[in-house]
């Protein structure tokens, strides 16, 4: 199947590419390499079968979130119909300008290679799930790849008619984030002044190590004792080091809170809510 070489030339060229990338600085993103070269020979839009795409689902319909340690494996169930039928399938992720020109990611099967497990609806309808992976050490190798990624769709007939499409849709993949939260004094008067501190972090790919997440706006929630729902007290800015801190007024023994809403490279995240004594 030439899609499979062309996905397998990809990734591998990526997985080469990546350890030349120099870590970034602050003002620096990781530049991109052009791996033009690699998919020239990739199979057009426009193939000889009458193969349509109905439906593509990319890690259940979520978000793909990376740190950076834990590789990520993650399902793409294609749905594609064709007066033949389907004998096999190939979905997969890439990042860049245009595919034919400048690709600068890609998540792939491993080595670009794998059999998708196709389940037919009937005859002319089947449903092709494969594992595709990303992994932080490997092929997300730097911030520049948060956020969109474009799938690429390929196909092949019962009369082994090849059929592939660059961009069917698009999915996030987003760099992971942590949320912490601590409410002091504990125990404290009734009345008197709470703090509460808190962090904001998320993962950096260029180092892999998680950073502060600066300048984001963070809701302080509470939930008196007792009850069942949370209340947002005020919004909290993260400050150069990605660090909350505010006080309030101890009123009620209860649980206090953070939450990040997220954003187009970052997931949202709630913290581990603190319990607080009032006396």
């Amino acid at each position: 199947m030439r899609i499979r070489a062309t996905v397998a030339a990809v990734s591998g060229a990526l997985a080469l590419s990546a350890l030349a990338v120099p870590a970034a600085t602050a003002a620096d993103e990781p530049s991109a390499p052009n791996l033009s070269p690699f998919v020239a020979n990739a199979p057009s839009a426009a193939g000889a079968s009458d193969t349509k795409v109905t439906k593509v689902v990319v890690n259940g319909g979520k978000d793909i979130v990376v740190g950076t340690t834990k590789t990520k494996f993650v399902k793409v169930a294609v749905t594609l119909t064709d007066p033949d039928g389907i004998k096999d399938s190939i979905g997969f992720l890439w990042h860049g300008s245009d595919f034919e020109t400048k690709i600068d990611g890609a998540i792939t099967p491993p080595d670009g290679v794998q059999d998708a497990d196709c389940v037919k609806a009937d005859e002319t309808t089947s449903t092709c799930t494969i594992e595709i992976i990303a992994n932080p050490k490997d092929n997300i190798y730097g911030n520049v790849l948060a956020g969109k990624w474009k799938v690429a769709v390929g196909a092949v007939d019962g009369q082994d008619n090849e059929f592939f499409v660059e961009n069917f849709q698009s999915h996030s993949v987003k760099r992971a984030a942590k949320l912490t939260t601590n409410a002091s004094p504990e125990p404290v008067k009734k009345g008197k002044t709470l703090t509460v501190t808190g962090a904001l972090t998320r993962a950096n790919w260029d180092t892999s190590k998680y950073a502060g997440y600066t300048k984001q706006d963070v809701k302080l929630q509470y939930k008196k004792k007792g009850t069942s729902s949370y209340t947002t007290l005020k919004t909290v800015k993260s400050d150069t080091k990605g660090n909350l801190k505010t006080t309030v007024t101890a009123s009620a023994d209860g649980y206090y809170r953070y939450v990040f809403a997220g954003t187009s490279t970052t997931p949202a995240v709630t913290s581990t809510s603190d319990f607080v004594d009032v006396q």
